[in-house]
C-alpha cells in the first residue's frame, strides 16, 4: 500500500507523493509550527496495545492559513502571479477543448472562466462549509450527482479540465477541490486566502507517518525559507540594519526569516550612499543570482544615488528603492539660517530614523537641522538630531512593551510593509509563464 504526505488545507489535500518526500513545503512554515497531531495512517490500537508513544508518528507542521499567505507572497505566489498562471492553463485548455459527438461532429470550445470568475468560485465556497462525508462508489451513477447539487448552476463546465477527473469515489469538499486544483498548490492556497471564512483553516503538512515508515529522513523535513528564497537587504549604514532587522524581529516575526542583512558586527562594509551604489553595480555586473533589495534613506543624498543606480539595467532578481515618503514628513521641524520652519522633509532628510517614535525617550522636540547643498538636486540635505538616541530608543523595545501601547510603531511598520512589497514584486517578477507545469490534478 505504501505511506502518502499531503500538503492539506481544511482538512482537504491540495498535493501529495507516496513513498517519497515530493516538494519540500518547509518553506511556508517556521520552527513553531512543528507539532503532533492525529494522523489516520496511524494504528493507534496497536500503539494502546503497546503501550507505546505515537507522537514522534504524528509530527507535522501546521499553521493557519492566513498566516501562511504572507509567506506564499514573498515565494512569489501573490494574485498578479496566479492570475497570469492561471491565464496560461486556460488559453492552453481552450485551444484543447473540443467535445466529440455522434458522427464526429465537433462543437467550438468552451469559454473558460475568467480570472476573477474562477477566483469567486473558489471563495464563494469556504471549505469548511462544504460536505466532507464520503460518497462510495457503490452508490451508483447517482453518486457523482449527489455531490455537485451545491454547484448546479455555477458553470463549472468552464472551469478548465472540468471533467477530467470524474471518480465518484470522493466527498463534496473533495470534489470542490478537484474542480479549483489546476494551478500550483501555493497558488490554490493563495487564492482560497482571500476568503475570511478560509483563514483560520489549517495548512498542515505531516510528515510522521512517512519518515516512521521509512520512506524519507526526518532531517529532511525542516522550516523556514531556504536560501535561494530569502532578499538580501542592503542599507546605507549600520543603523539601519539594527533597526529594520529588530522591526521585522517584533512586527513581522511571521515572515523575517525571508529576509537576511549585510554583517554589520564589525563595521558597514559600505556605508555611505555612494558605497552603496558601487556595492550594487558591482551585483548587477556578476550577474549575481541572490534576490536583493537596495534600500536608500527618503534623502537628498538617497534621492540622488537612487536615481544613478536607475540608470542601471538591474536584474529582475534585484531592486533599488528609497524609505517610502510620508505625509507626516510633510510639514516638519526644521532647523536652517532663517530659523525654525516646518518644511517638507521627503526626499530630503528623512533618514530611517524619522521612521522611529519620535516622542520617546528624553529629547527636545524632534528637528531636522539642514547641512550641505546638493547641486545636483538644487536642495538641501539635512539630518535628525539626536538620531542615535532614537535608534537606541527603539532597540530596547520589546513585544512585551510594544503591547502596551507606548511606543508608536505605524511609521516603521509602514517601512516594512513597502521592503516586503517590494520584496513580493522580485519573486513575482520572476515568475516565467512558460514554466507552468501541466494542471495540478491527482
Amino acid at each position: 500500500m505504501g505511506t502518502e504526505i499531503t500538503l492539506d488545507v481544511g482538512g482537504v489535500a491540495v498535493t501529495y507523493s507516496k513513498n517519497h518526500r515530493g516538494i519540500d513545503h518547509g518553506s511556508i512554515f517556521q520552527e513553531q509550527d512543528r507539532k503532533a497531531i492525529r494522523s489516520d495512517q496511524i494504528n493507534y490500537e496497536w500503539y494502546e496495545k503497546n503501550d507505546e508513544n505515537p507522537e514522534s508518528h504524528e509530527m507535522a507542521f501546521t499553521r493557519r492559513l492566513r498566516h501562511v499567505a504572507p509567506r506564499l507572497e514573498l515565494l512569489g505566489f501573490n494574485l498578479e502571479r496566479v492570475r497570469r498562471e492561471y491565464g496560461v492553463i486556460a488559453s492552453e485548455w481552450k485551444g484543447e477543448e473540443l467535445y466529440l459527438h455522434e458522427g464526429e461532429e465537433r462543437t467550438p470550445p468552451i469559454e473558460p472562466m475568467s480570472f476573477i470568475e474562477f477566483m469567486n468560485f473558489a471563495i464563494a465556497h469556504p471549505i469548511g462549509s462544504l460536505d466532507d462525508t464520503f460518497v462510495s462508489p457503490s452508490s451508483g451513477h447517482e453518486s457523482a450527482a449527489q455531490i455537485q447539487v451545491r454547484f448546479k448552476g455555477k458553470g463549472i463546465e468552464r472551469i478548465p479540465a472540468y471533467g477530467l477527473s470524474s471518480s465518484p469515489s470522493f466527498s463534496e469538499r473533495e470534489f470542490f477541490m478537484r474542480l479549483i486544483n489546476i494551478l500550483h498548490p501555493y497558488s490554490v492556497l493563495r487564492v482560497l486566502a482571500e476568503a475570511e471564512a478560509n483563514r483560520d483553516a489549517a495548512v498542515v503538512w505531516q510528515y510522521g507517518p512517512l519518515a516512521e515508515a521509512g520512506w524519507a529522513a526526518e532531517r529532511e523535513f525542516f522550516p523556514n525559507a531556504r536560501r535561494t528564497e530569502t532578499f538580501l537587504i542592503a542599507t546605507e549604514g549600520s543603523s539601519d540594519v539594527h533597526i529594520l532587522r529588530h522591526a521585522l524581529a517584533l512586527l513581522r516575526p511571521e515572515v523575517a526569516d525571508f529576509f537576511r542583512f549585510i554583517d554589520v558586527s564589525e563595521s558597514h562594509p559600505f556605508s555611505g550612499t555612494g558605497s552603496l551604489v558601487k556595492f550594487a553595480e558591482g551585483l548587477a555586473k556578476i550577474d549575481v543570482h541572490n534576490q536583493v533589495l537596495i534600500v536608500f534613506d527618503n534623502d537628498a543624498e538617497g534621492l540622488e544615488a537612487h536615481q544613478r543606480l536607475s540608470t542601471l539595467m538591474l536584474p529582475v532578481n534585484m531592486r533599488s528603492v528609497m524609505l517610502p515618503q510620508l505625509e507626516e514628513f510633510c510639514s516638519f521641524p526644521t532647523q536652517g539660517p532663517e530659523g525654525v520652519h516646518h518644511t517638507d522633509i521627503n526626499r530630503r532628510a528623512a533618514a530611517i530614523e524619522c521612521y522611529l517614535d519620535l516622542n520617546a525617550g528624553n529629547h527636545p522636540p524632534a528637528k531636522i537641522r539642514w547641512t550641505n547643498y546638493k547641486k545636483n538636486l538644487d536642495t538641501y540635505q539635512g539630518a535628525l538630531e539626536f538620531k542615535e538616541g532614537y535608534c537606541k530608543q527603539f532597540l530596547k523595545q520589546t513585544r512585551d512593551s510594544l503591547d502596551r501601547g507606548t511606543y508608536d510603531v505605524r511609521k516603521i511598520e509602514a517601512v516594512l510593509d513597502y521592503l516586503i512589497a517590494e520584496c513580493v514584486a522580485i519573486a513575482v517578477d520572476q515568475f516565467d509563464p512558460t514554466d507552468v507545469e501541466p494542471l495540478n490534478l491527482f
